[in-house]
């Protein structure tokens, strides 16, 4: 080694001030466990209250913990190397410049310089780390509270629209670019009905409140409503997905996606004329919902306006007009004679009908994209997405700002809020689902990898709060539906 010189000496006082102001990671080998007495067959042959399964997750973790802190153990051990190196570097280079010594202030700053860049490669190297650990007890959560339960596979294109009876028997709906609408199962993922009364795409879907009535939105610029009557079959055993990972995400190619070539639909009970067709809009109608009581529908059309039936006549009611831009989304209130439709004029738009002589209309404005839809909550909230990727939470009573804002990564579709707990599930283009609470806080993203999850955008979430299967629906331009099983307990106390 060389002379040590004023720049090493220098080096050397301001690595051991930052050394006094960093944390200080050691490592722990097997010498270190056998001195404590407590190596880790011991732990695992403890006595404790703990599940088998939950020690042996436990034990994993930590185990993962371990080896992440072992990694960054060696990658300071490479970068004090390297500070090392290039103050012997610059020592050198400072007596051969010119042929003269730099003077120490020279020597000093350009040392200072150096290792200053080498220390934030070390702190940003430290937090890459670290935010790998709390991103992994994070998906460990979110995998033990978000569980696959069942695959809905039978549509020949995109789904676009999901939706939950609210009449027994509870049924699943999905809307999809195919020209057709499928009733499921929802335990055993068997198709029951198959609706093939429109000549373009199914966009959307939603259930009659007390009969059992699907109404349906086409990209043929008609609303279809119409009966259907299921018989249930004999619930299987779900399969236990418990153990299929959803830490390592993969890009999934189209022959990764589940063979689709066979019509599962073919062999079901097939409805081809609608009980009502709803015929005014000059243009697609991407949208439709009932209104409280179910006497009324609602429709939103790329037409600019949204159009209000009287179901029994199929008679036109009201004529909704004053967006901008092409509507992407509308939706009624659950127990008051509201509608809230939604465009790309970055506007949605509150209607309210519960007096009949006066119809009054209030517009939110506050995102800086399409709002692709617009929700109710229980009380006077409301919950916007859009394609500027935020989420925002409004108070009916005072539009002028949102009362939380959710910023993400992605374009949001359809999103939909579990009323009993408050929960805002969002699916993204990005193939993923999120979970928020109303004031922002993120709770969970639902598991994905390329053996389960979406492979393309997510189009729409819909919740089941009673359902003891499954509680959580999602669908996607993947061509399935999926079902699952949040333990919503556990994320609010994780929260």
């Amino acid at each position: 080694m060389p002379t040590e010189s004023a720049s090493c000496s220098t080096a050397r006082q301001a690595k051991q001030k930052r050394k006094s102001h960093s944390l200080s990671i050691r490592r722990t080998n097997s010498s270190e466990q056998e001195r404590t007495g407590l190596p880790r067959d011991m732990l695992e042959g403890q006595d404790s209250k703990l599940p088998s399964s939950v020690r042996s997750t436990l034990l994993e973790l930590f185990g993962q913990i371990e080896r992440e802190f072992e990694n960054l153990y060696i990658e300071n051990l490479e970068l004090r190397r390297e500070i090392d190196t290039l103050n012997e570097r610059l020592a050198a280079e400072g007596q051969a410049i010119d042929g003269a010594e730099l003077s120490k202030g020279q020597l000093k700053t350009k040392a200072s310089h150096s290792t200053s860049q080498l220390s934030q490669k070390l702190k940003t190297t430290y937090k890459a780390s670290t935010s790998k650990i709390v991103s992994s007890f994070k998906t460990t959560t979110s995998r033990a509270a978000c569980q696959l339960v069942k695959e809905y596979i039978g549509h020949r294109d995109g789904i676009w629209d999901v939706s939950v009876a609210r009449t027994q028997p509870v049924v699943l709906g999905t809307a999809s670019a195919d020209h057709t609408a499928l009733l499921w199962s929802i335990e055993t993922g068997k198709c029951l009905v198959k609706y093939a009364g429109h000549v373009g795409s199914v966009n959307s879907i939603k259930f009659h409140p007390s009969e059992q009535l699907a109404l349906t939105a086409s990209g043929d610029q008609t609303a279809h409503i119409w009966r259907y009557a299921v018989q249930l079959p004999t619930p299987q055993p779900v399969a236990d997905t418990s153990q299929i990972s959803g830490e390592d995400e993969v890009e999934c190619s189209d022959k990764d996606e589940p063979d689709l070539d066979g019509d599962v639909s073919s062999d079901c009970p097939t409805i081809r004329v609608p009980l009502t067709s709803l015929k005014s809009h000059q243009g697609v109608v991407i949208a439709a919902d009932w209104l409280v009581g179910g006497k009324q529908a609602v429709t939103a059309s790329w037409d600019r306006t949204a159009n209000l039936y009287d179901v029994e006549t199929s008679e036109l009611v009201h004529s909704l007009t004053g967006h901008d831009q092409e509507l992407t989304h509308c939706c009624t209130h659950p127990t008051q004679r509201l509608v809230v439709t939604s465009s790309r004029d970055t506007t949605f738009r509150l209607w309210d009908f519960r007096d009949p002589s006066i119809h009054s209309v209030n517009v939110f404005q506050g995102h800086t994209d399409t709002v692709t839809s617009a929700v109710f909550t229980v009380g006077d909230n409301v919950v916007s997405g859009s394609d500027d990727r935020t989420v925002k939470v409004w108070d009916l009573k005072n539009m002028r700002s949102p009362i939380a804002t959710i910023r993400t990564d992605s374009a949001i579709n359809r999103i939909n809020v579990c009323v009993g707990q408050k929960i805002i599930a969002l699916p993204h283009d990005n193939r993923q689902v999120r979970l928020f609470d109303m004031s922002g806080v993120r709770l969970a993203r639902l598991p994905r990898s390329s053996r389960q999850g979406h492979r393309r955008m997510v189009c729409c979430s819909a919740w089941s709060e009673d359902h003891p299967v499954c509680n959580l629906f999602t669908c996607g331009f993947d061509r399935q539906a999926i079902g699952w099983n949040i333990n919503i307990p556990a994320l609010l106390q994780e929260k």
